[in-house]
């Protein structure tokens, strides 16, 4: 049963607008930042490998790929990767050898914290072009899109 009143066309809707605009605004984004960045900025599925060890120090390769919705050998590229650019230490479990502990290094904070000081100037300077109703809007609208994002990551 659906939980809201609203109608079929009105949520095929709001879906195409959205469907639209995240990866266009996300784009853009990655498209300044990219401009910005003293050096070239990571891919986005490294910097999103990165900052989820960043906020949850230790995981596994497979709960990282569980969390980020990729299958565990891309992620395992990833860390490669991400490995021999100095941005993440593996560190082998004690209890079992065959599992390896992802914890990010000081050089990776610091990127990732380059990173998002840009996203966050872009963000910023656009909203500063924005009336008072729309970052209201965008304001109220913030739970809602984090509570869309976690049904569609959790696949209900």
């Amino acid at each position: 049963m659906s939980q809201n009143s609203v109608s079929a066309q009105s949520i095929s809707h709001v879906a195409s607008g959205l469907a639209a605009c995240l990866p266009a605004l996300s784009r853009a984004l990655d498209r300044r930042v990219g401009r910005d960045h003293p050096a070239p900025k990571p891919p986005e599925a490294q910097l999103a490998l990165l900052r989820h060890v960043e906020a949850h120090d230790g995981v596994t390769v497979r709960k990282a790929a569980e969390s980020l919705l990729m299958k565990p050998n891309n992620v395992s590229a990833l860390v490669t990767q991400l490995t021999e650019q100095g941005l993440l230490e593996r560190r082998q479990d004690p209890a079992d050898k065959r599992v390896a502990h992802l914890h990010l290094t000081a050089k990776a904070r610091h990127e990732l914290a380059d990173v998002h000081r840009l996203m966050s100037a872009h963000i910023a300077g656009a909203l500063q072009t924005m009336t008072d109703g729309d970052l209201k809007a965008l304001g109220a609208a913030l739970g809602t899109l984090s509570s869309l994002a976690e049904c569609l990551h959790s696949d209900r």
